[in-house]
């Protein structure tokens, strides 16, 4: 009596698990392909892939992956029938991005293990505050071709002709003709030197009574305002600077490996 009453329940677990292993495979795969099962672990890797490159994942875009790993399986399976898996051109392709996976996961750990920390950013944030001080001006100008159209368009504005009305007419600078000439706030430093300096000299309101000319063409400059520096909170760039600061530790990492391989060959760029 103690065998069978036994052997009944080890029975019914062994068919349990033979009827739910079959169920259990199908989970880990999405479909079948030649009798070839395709995992959905793959699925999960694209969709690993495209969050590393910033993409959010959508309903739709797990539905297009499961699209896209069948495919590749319908198209690798006719790829083994040919023999392309022999061809010399294909082993040589396999090496190299076999050797670019290596190489991409090699920084991906890098990264992980060497975050920026708030206090990196915040003392990047700092020093790049203290550069920023100083004077913004706000400008409008108009950029023709010669200086003898210039000198005739400050003749019109001096005759009364608005400024802004000539810009949108006459400017070749189509970022800022279509607003009336204006170049919003900025520090001289961010124009060409011979627009930098000649803005500086004027005071609000006044306009240059003189072309100026520089690389571009011909200006013809009116200064608007000025203002101390602005510089933004923060929270608004920590993203920014994290990133940047990343990307200067990945280089250092990247040169100290460089530096530190045995090897006598020579780089063109230090």
């Amino acid at each position: 009596m103690t065998r069978l009453t036994l052997a009944a329940p080890l029975s019914a677990a062994a068919l349990a698990i033979a009827l739910l292993s079959p169920l259990a495979a199908q989970a880990q795969n999405i479909a079948i392909v030649n009798g070839k099962a395709v995992p959905k672990a793959r699925v999960d890797t694209l969709l690993t892939q495209a969050q590393r490159a910033g993409q959010q994942i959508t309903p739709e875009m797990q539905g297009m992956a499961k699209d896209e790993v069948v495919r590749r399986e319908i198209f690798a399976q006719e790829a083994a029938k040919r023999g392309i898996a022999q061809q010399a051109d294909y082993k040589a392709q396999m090496e190299l991005a076999r050797e670019s996976i290596l190489i991409r996961e090699l920084f991906e750990d890098f990264k992980r293990k060497n975050p920026v920390t708030d206090a990196e950013a915040k003392a990047e944030y700092d020093r790049f505050k203290a550069q920023a001080t100083g004077t913004e001006y706000r400008a409008r100008h108009i950029l023709v071709e010669g200086e003898e159209e210039a000198k005739a368009l400050i003749a019109q504005i001096k005759g009364g002709a608005k400024f802004e009305d000539l810009a949108k007419a006459k400017s070749k600078d189509p970022g800022s003709g279509e607003n009336g000439g204006d170049l919003d706030f900025a520090k001289p430093e961010n124009y060409v030197p011979e627009f930098g300096q000649a803005m500086t000299k004027l005071k609000k309101g006044e306009m240059t009574e003189t072309p100026v000319k520089s690389q571009f063409g011909w200006h013809i400059i009116k200064l608007e305002d000025t203002r101390e520096a602005q510089f933004p909170d923060f929270e608004g760039v920590k993203g920014q600077i994290q990133q940047r600061l990343a990307q200067i530790k990945l280089q250092k990492f990247q040169d100290d490996l460089r530096k530190g391989a045995k090897t006598d060959y020579k780089f063109a760029a230090p």
